[in-house]
């Protein structure tokens, strides 16, 4: 009895010890997206809690919840695979350079993939940048084809590059944010997700814009 006891002890604590390297590899990522560029870790931060609370209320499984997390945190990865001539660039990007960048999602599908367990986290990476009416990259997938957690971190992610600064231009105001969520609901968007997410974000207006009077997102 005492030597079953240590044994389901001891596989309890290797389980433990994989989903705390799990963790740790996950923020690991985050910070080499730090250090390619400073914006985008507090945004995949604030993505990541922007997410999961959207899927929470619109019902998705307690089993998807974490990978919703992991790929909000992880959905730019990809970019490290991005020159920064291309990445950072204040022109508006060559037909080239553009068939580059909409590669990013399948470079951070074939980085998340290799981790155990988050397939489905690597799928709605690879997926975030399709549209609901299948216009979007890299597989032009349409309605509810397109995983859940990929149409999830489509509106939050857009919303949050809207109303972002960026070295070569304003965040657009929480106003005109929505607006633009709105007016493309149905098209580029899931409407529900929009819904729900506008709902989310209007509750927390205060907490996530600075006082400024300009409405524009800062690091909190």
């Amino acid at each position: 009895m005492k030597t079953l006891q240590h044994s389901t002890l001891r596989v309890k604590e290797l389980e433990a010890t994989i989903a705390n390297l799990h963790t740790s590899l996950i923020f690991a990522f985050n910070q080499l997206l730090d250090l390619k560029d400073l914006n985008t870790g507090v945004h995949s931060t604030r993505l990541a809690e922007w997410g999961v609370r959207v899927a929470r209320e619109l019902g998705v499984g307690q089993e998807c919840l974490h990978d919703v997390e992991v790929a909000a945190l992880l959905h730019d990865i990809g970019k490290m695979g991005i020159p920064d001539s291309v990445l950072k660039s204040p022109n508006k990007l060559s037909e080239e350079d553009w068939a580059l960048m909409q590669k990013h999602p399948e470079y951070g599908w074939a980085i998340v993939r290799l981790f155990p367990e988050f397939e489905r986290a690597s799928l709605f990476v690879l997926h975030h940048h399709e549209r609901v009416d299948g216009k979007g990259y890299p597989a032009r997938l349409s309605g509810s084809d397109i995983p859940i957690g990929g149409r999830i971190v489509c509106v939050i992610d857009a919303f949050d590059a809207m109303t972002s600064n960026r070295p070569y231009r304003q965040g657009l105001p929480f106003e005109e944010a929505i607006r633009r969520l709105a007016e493309s609901s149905g098209t580029q968007f899931d409407p529900a997700v929009v819904d729900c997410f506008v709902r989310i974000a209007s509750e927390e207006r205060g907490a996530v814009f600075a006082a400024t009077g300009t409405g524009v997102a800062v690091a909190v």
